[in-house]
């Protein structure tokens, strides 16, 4: 027994479709659909033997204008539909589809997934009821207005659930709302589409160069705790290398292939900065952006986020990153939900933190937190040994950029390099090599081109302290032609330098000198610091 499935090609009359119906009355066969194409009759009826069916088939062909009668597996409809199925499970977006009464219609797996619930438990249910009232899909029934793009937030009986959405509203020939549908993607998914786009090139351990033992020491720590993960606190000198040890790590763990999220605490006054690490909901302040914010720590979900010049977080920010490591919860700013992330925290530092808690600057709950495992990064002063394998590979790179031939330098003038305490670090050294590629003539460096930031053995005047001031003023007055604003901005230029050398940051500085964050960034920028 089968429910066999009709195709009847005919030329097209008056009556045809009566004669058909005629002779399945007469077999006592129920119709259970009927479709009409060009020239084609489509025809499902119910079970039949398989005698039975050659009999009715025969006497079918016998009708006036039937040109050929077979059996087909699918109606026009039923293949539609399983091609539309093909298609909503194949897509990597989410769709939901609604009627005019805000039921869903039409779901498929992606969508399912996003929404935690199966295809069963949410068809033909109200999406207000099941889901929630407070989405654009629902607003889009009611005003006919597409939207896109829009990120979502809904609190649902299975967790609150961040997704990106564009809606359309379907409408009927006349311009009726018949009904709507959205296409969703996870917020997770968008967020890693937008790394995978704008991601810079990462650092593997193999790519940090060097050969000297204190420096070996460091990587070993580094690719041991890279495997795990803990958090990560690296220690050391402004430009020793942090953010690349942060990179490395980030690529010899099970995250490589996530976000690593790099943020400078220094480089952004509190409020700012607050809202950059968890985000905001809309109107949470004057002049948040509509739809409202992801915090970075939510863009790193599954990733790395490094948290550079931790030293520099106000006691206010150093409460909340406390609770997030806690917890692995964010709340953004105005809101009153908690989104639970799952972030690897890697700090970075040159600060003496143990200093700042005998202070009272930093909270030793969130050092103790952060120092899970600490990794000391060496100066440069104390891996010389490293220096010519840096020294080659900078003279490869300056040469690519600078569009230059220079392959070697000469033994004074590595000697030169060498025999330098190199205060900055790699970070100074990059520039020392920089600027004598710049010089250099012919194909190799030499030691008159070697011009350090800095005299090592004390014998140049320090310009920085109060007493390089009063010459700088003597100099301006010396044929009596220097003016008060000449003055005032020599002195100001002396004393910044000296305050920033004194406080070895921009947010201590401002706090010592009793001004903003922003006024410092100025100066910084007036006196080209």
């Amino acid at each position: 027994m089968e429910s066999p499935r009709l195709r009847i090609s005919f030329e097209d009359r008056v009556g045809f479709l009566f004669d058909v119906s005629r002779v399945m009355v007469a077999w006592g066969l129920n119709i259970l659909l009927i479709e009409i194409q060009t020239s084609s009759l489509y025809v499902h009826i119910e079970k039949i033997g398989l005698r039975e069916l050659a009999g009715l088939m025969n006497e079918l062909t016998k009708i006036p204008g039937v040109l050929e009668l077979c059996q087909v597996s699918l109606m026009p409809s039923e293949e539609r539909e399983k091609k539309i199925k093909a298609v909503l499970d194949a897509v990597s977006e989410g769709i939901l589809a609604v009627d005019s009464e805000g039921n869903i219609t039409t779901i498929n797996p992606v969508a399912e997934k996003i929404f935690q619930c199966s295809a069963a438990e949410l068809l033909g249910k109200k999406f207000a009821e099941a889901l929630s009232a407070e989405t654009p899909i629902l607003r889009c029934l009611e005003d006919g207005n597409p939207y896109n793009y829009k990120e979502i937030s809904l609190n649902t009986p299975k967790g609150r659930l961040n997704f990106l959405s564009t809606g359309r509203p379907l409408k009927d020939d006349r311009g009726n709302i018949v009904g709507a549908v959205a296409c969703i993607k996870d917020m997770s998914d968008v967020k890693q589409l937008v790394y995978s786009v704008t991601k810079p090139a990462m650092t593997t351990f193999d790519e940090i160069l060097g050969i000297s033992s204190p420096l070996k020491k460091a990587l070993d720590l580094a690719r041991m705790v890279a495997k795990g993960d803990s958090t990560v606190l690296i220690r050391g000198e402004s430009g020793t290398g942090k953010e690349l040890f942060a990179r490395a790590i980030h690529m010899g763990s099970f995250r490589q292939g996530k976000p690593f999220v790099p943020v400078n605490c220094a480089a952004l006054p509190d409020n700012l900065l607050e809202s950059e690490l968890f985000g905001y909901v809309e109107g949470a302040f004057t002049g948040a952006q509509k739809g409202g914010k992801v915090g970075l720590f939510e863009f790193a979900n599954n990733g790395t986020l490094l948290l550079d010049e931790i030293g520099e977080l106000s006691p206010h920010l150093q409460a909340k990153l406390l609770r997030v490591l806690q917890e692995g919860r964010v709340r953004r700013i105005g809101d009153r939900v908690e989104n639970p992330v799952n972030v690897r925290v890697i700090a970075a530092t040159n600060r003496n933190l143990e200093e700042m808690i005998k202070n009272g600057d930093f909270r030793e709950d969130l050092y103790y937190r952060l120092n899970v495992v600490p990794i000391y990064i060496p100066p440069l002063r104390r891996r010389k040994d490293d220096i010519p394998a840096l020294t080659e590979y900078l003279i490869g790179k300056f040469s690519r950029r600078l569009n230059k031939n220079i392959s070697n330098i000469a033994v004074e003038a590595m000697d030169k390099l060498i025999n330098y305490h190199w205060p900055g670090n790699i970070r100074e050294l990059e520039n020392v090599l920089e600027r004598a590629m710049i010089l250099v003539q012919g194909t190799e460096i030499q030691p008159e081109q070697i011009i350090l930031d800095r005299n090592y053995d004390g014998a140049e005047e320090n310009e920085t302290s109060l007493e390089g001031t009063g010459k700088v003023l003597k100099e301006i007055w010396a044929d009596g032609s220097g003016t008060l604003e000449e003055a005032v901005n020599a002195f100001e230029r002396q004393f910044m330098a000296q305050a920033l050398g004194k406080y070895g940051s921009i947010r201590q500085t401002a706090k010592a000198l009793g001004v903003s964050h922003t006024t410092i960034m100025n100066k910084i920028k007036k006196y080209g610091f």
